[in-house]
């Protein structure tokens, strides 16, 4: 008996063709004013057993215009970029960076020590240093042999 013939979308990769829809509905949402914007700002964190460390591209903004905030085990960035003031008579004639209010949250992955939460900023970069609560911290638990220490 013969076996029919697959078409040949199954002998493809199966998620090019959501790959491929993925494209064109981004293609058809290019230039409009509302949403599919990707976060601002963006961030990196890494942590190790002592801390997590927050850094967040910001050029144009203030340090003054910077707020943070910790509330549970969510790290809290909002801020203003103000737009820049044009000479007299001057107009834009591209006009790309983002001006106004933002905020932008991330999940820190142990309980901080809110009150030793340290934050700089340079260069554009923002930087938060978030130190783990002593509770969250790993203890070393010593191991003894049996018969030692009686």
């Amino acid at each position: 008996m013969l076996m029919p013939r697959l078409p040949s979308l199954w002998r493809t990769d199966p998620w090019s063709h959501f790959r491929d829809l993925q494209r064109e509905i981004n293609r058809l949402f290019e230039g409009f004013p509302f949403g599919f914007e990707e976060e601002f700002p963006r961030v990196n964190m890494w942590a190790n057993d002592a801390q997590a460390v927050v850094t967040a591209e910001i050029p144009g903004v203030e340090p003054d215009d910077i707020e943070i905030s910790v509330e549970g085990d969510i790290l809290t960035i909002r801020g203003t970029r103000k737009p820049d003031a044009l000479e007299e008579r001057a107009t834009y004639h591209r006009r790309e960076r983002e001006t106004g209010d933002f905020a932008r949250s991330v999940q820190l992955p142990f309980a901080p020590d809110r009150e030793k939460v340290e934050a700089e900023f340079k260069n554009g970069v923002l930087r938060i240093t978030v130190p783990r609560s002593e509770q969250e911290k790993p203890r070393r638990i010593p191991v003894r042999a049996q018969g030692e220490g009686r």
